[in-house]
């Protein structure tokens, strides 16, 4: 197994990780700045109004996103169990 290779793997657990984070955390970060905008204009400073918010999207988001999730999860490990022999060479 070259340093090559070790590398590749590691750069496309990686992707594949950076992708799964971002698809949860892009909307509860746009929810937040709504949230703050919202907070910023009316001078509530209630730290529950930007928690439950976000926690709210972020639960609606994994239910939604969940069987998506978990397909590329799997894809992948189904990918890199089956190269085994490939890397073993």
């Amino acid at each position: 197994m070259s340093p090559e290779l070790v590398i590749t793997i590691f750069q496309t657990a990686v992707e594949v990780l950076l992708v799964l984070v971002l698809v949860i955390l892009i909307p509860a970060l746009i929810v937040g700045l709504l949230v703050s905008m919202f907070q910023a204009a009316t001078q509530i400073n209630e730290m529950t109004l930007s928690f439950i918010p976000k926690l709210i999207v972020t639960l609606l988001i994994l239910m939604l996103a969940g069987p998506w999730l978990l397909r590329v999860i799997m894809e992948y490990t189904n990918q890199l169990f089956s190269n085994i022999p490939t890397y073993l060479g």
